[in-house]
């Protein structure tokens, strides 16, 4: 091997939510020219990764394909009623059955060691929930950078929040909870309880037949059983990049090698040619936009509701939807459509909608990414959470006012909705909260402060001790 040679390996998941801000890094480092990127993720993930090729490209490492059941998209709709659970905790368990899932995991781990044996690459920068890519960092001792694009909170515990897993607080609200700070005694006895049922899913019969799984493929990869204890993610990662601010989560201490960076957007505008959406947008003063995100899965109740929502605002708000094309097979007939509703299958750049200064409220479904680039761009929010961390997204946005939450998110009623979305838009206060952190947001640098915060580290400037 060249002796110069300093290779960086991206892994993350194929979901959009942990994909995307890595991908914002790579191509940052792919305009600066630095040599020999890899990113390893989802096969079907692959355009997306190659078209952020520059200066440098950046090659492609298979890490799991559409068909594995893998990603979210292609588990079954028993998995999906599980994650999308209005029970918090049953939703929690679905995340994990997501990220942590040796079984089906099996081939890509083992295609993923097999490359970092080979290539023995002098820093991996790792989405958070891709464990088993930690695990082979820190066995194989190469020092990564850890990607967290949720909360800063959601960072500092363990996949089971014990007193001894997790750098928090013991009062502090458990990530998936939707817990506010200040707790009632019953909110109290909800969160402790939320730990015990972790703990016992753990240590039941259903989970057995995971860890030993788990266990067998350790071995055969020599992986260190230390290695797998989620606290060592972050006590071992070189750097911790969290794509949030301090200001945004509730007040907590964090290790020193935590940066808060804000959001990571690509150079803008990112669609400069899609003029069609932004001509829409500059004819109309007042534009609801809505995106609940790739994983929602939207039932023929929840479309019909949303498109009654916009025929309600008509006259005073036009409504930008974007919807994937298998839930516009649940749209009446265009002739019933509303005439302030525009549908897109697929928008070039959220982050160029989000821009526009006509876009007076952003319907969300409260994904880290979503709320934090309304907030990059100082949009106030009405949020719809249905899993996972969505709910302490929402619990956060109300705290910070800078959103509503939906009073049922499983319901979809449209005079709630038209409620919330009209209250956010006509109240400046949402807006003026919301403008303030955008401001903080720009302050802390994004990719470029990102960049500049994994080329300083000491892997990017010492040769590789294998060569």
């Amino acid at each position: 091997m060249d002796a110069n040679r300093r290779p960086i390996l991206f892994v993350s998941l194929g979901e959009s939510g942990h994909l995307n801000p890595l991908l914002v890094l790579a191509g940052e480092l792919a305009r600066r020219g630095v040599p020999d990127l890899w990113f390893a993720t989802d096969e079907s993930r692959r355009p997306a990764v190659e078209q952020h090729s520059s200066v440098s490209p950046i090659h492609f490492v298979r890490f799991g394909s559409p068909d594995d059941g893998v990603s979210s998209g292609t588990r079954s709709q028993g998995w999906y009623e599980t994650f999308a659970s209005p029970a918090r905790f049953t939703s929690h368990r679905g995340a994990i059955e997501l990220v942590y899932d040796p079984v089906r995991q099996a081939s890509t781990v083992r295609a993923l060691g097999e490359f970092i044996d080979e290539n023995r690459p002098a820093l991996m920068v790792i989405d958070k929930a891709t464990l088993f890519a930690i695990a082979l960092a820190v066995s194989r001792g190469i020092p990564f950078v850890l990607s967290n694009p949720f909360l800063m909170s959601h960072a500092l515990t363990a996949g089971v929040p014990l007193l001894t897993d997790s750098f928090l607080p013991w009062g502090f609200p458990v990530p998936h909870s939707g817990l506010p700070r200040r707790m009632t005694p019953l909110q109290q006895m909800r969160n402790q309880l939320f730990k015990l049922r972790a703990l016992r899913m753990f240590l039941g019969a259903t989970m057995r037949p995971t860890l030993l799984a788990d266990a067998a493929l350790c071995k055969e990869l020599a992986i260190e059983p230390a290695a797998r204890r989620a606290a060592n993610s972050i006590k071992d990662a070189e750097l911790v990049l969290n794509y949030t601010l301090p200001e945004i989560d509730f007040p907590i201490a964090v290790p020193p090698t935590m940066r808060m960076v804000g959001a990571m957007l690509p150079p803008l505008p990112e669609a400069p040619d899609d003029t069609g959406v932004t001509d829409w947008l500059e004819a109309h003063p007042s534009v609801v936009y809505i995106g609940l995100g790739t994983v929602t899965r939207l039932s023929a109740a929840d479309v019909s509701s949303i498109v009654e929502v916009a025929r309600r605002l008509a006259g005073r708000h036009h409504v930008l939807w974007k919807l994937p094309k298998a839930a516009q097979e649940l749209l009446p007939p265009h002739q019933d459509l509303p005439a302030n509703l525009r549908i897109e299958t697929w928008l070039p750049s959220q982050h160029d909608v989000l821009a526009h200064p006509h876009v007076k409220v952003f319907l969300t479904h409260g994904g880290s990414n979503s709320f934090h680039e309304g907030l990059y761009f100082g949009t106030p929010m009405v949020v719809r959470p249905r899993w996972a961390d969505c709910h302490d997204v929402a619990v956060r946005g109300q705290h910070l006012g800078v959103s509503l939450t939906v009073d049922d998110p499983f319901a979809t009623d449209p005079d709630d909705l038209v409620d919330k979305l009209t209250r956010v838009a006509g109240d400046d206060t949402f807006r003026h909260a919301a403008e303030h952190l955008a401001t903080l947001q720009r302050a802390a640098g994004g990719r470029e402060t990102a960049a500049d915060l994994v080329l300083g580290l000491p892997a990017m400037k010492t040769k590789d001790p294998a060569c």
